[in-house]
């Protein structure tokens, strides 16, 4: 009986200690555990790329870039949009059509940028005219003046010009922003700009 068990156990440790079985034993598993990779590419139509660039440059035209909050909430989106944009039309940017309509939204997002750091500027100069007036303008409690206000209004002024000399068509858009601001902020502190006589201050 002992000596049975030892020839079981040697026959067992002999099998284990086999290559040619290891190899045996080791094949299905690796059949099972193996992972076939693939690679795919979604190409896009023409026709595809070229309702996208006009979507996407309808939606960020027709947005109120003077509202800061809409602006916080939709950039990033649109941002993502753009960087995807700007992958999917490169087999298309050497016809004239989608060129053309891909540089037309560059520049939009060009001016929406510029238009926005200037409004946002413009902002916080009249925040800062309010708060040096005081509690509710009473003179209680007020901050400091911004003693260059005047350069700083002349700076932004500037910016508009250049702007509206730049970017033409985006007149509008750089009106409802900039302008605007410009507007608001000669409210609180008079200074002179190209078309303060349009807002009738």
């Amino acid at each position: 009986m002992v000596f049975h068990l030892a020839r079981q156990a040697a026959i067992t440790t002999a099998r284990r200690s086999s290559p040619l079985l290891a190899a045996r034993t080791a094949a299905p598993a690796a059949n099972v555990w193996a992972s076939r990779g693939y690679l795919t590419v979604v190409k896009y139509q023409r026709s595809d790329v070229v309702e996208k660039l006009e979507t996407f440059r309808a939606e960020v035209f027709s947005t109120n870039w003077a509202d800061y909050l809409n602006l916080v909430y939709n950039v990033p989106f649109w941002e993502l949009e753009y960087e995807k944009l700007s992958s999917i039309v490169q087999p298309y940017l050497h016809e004239p059509e989608v060129g053309k309509k891909f540089s037309e939204v560059q520049e939009l997002m060009d001016v929406m940028y510029q238009c926005e750091d200037v409004r946002d500027h413009l902002n916080e100069l009249a925040e800062l005219c309010t708060r040096a007036s005081g509690f509710m303008g009473t003179g209680y409690a007020a901050e400091d003046k911004v003693d260059n206000l005047d350069e700083h209004a002349k700076l932004c002024a500037e910016a508009y010009e250049a702007l509206l000399a730049k970017h033409p068509d985006f007149k509008p858009k750089i009106e409802q922003t900039v302008g605007h601001g410009l507007a608001i902020l000669r409210q609180k502190h008079k200074f002179k700009f190209g078309s303060m006589h349009r807002y009738f201050f």
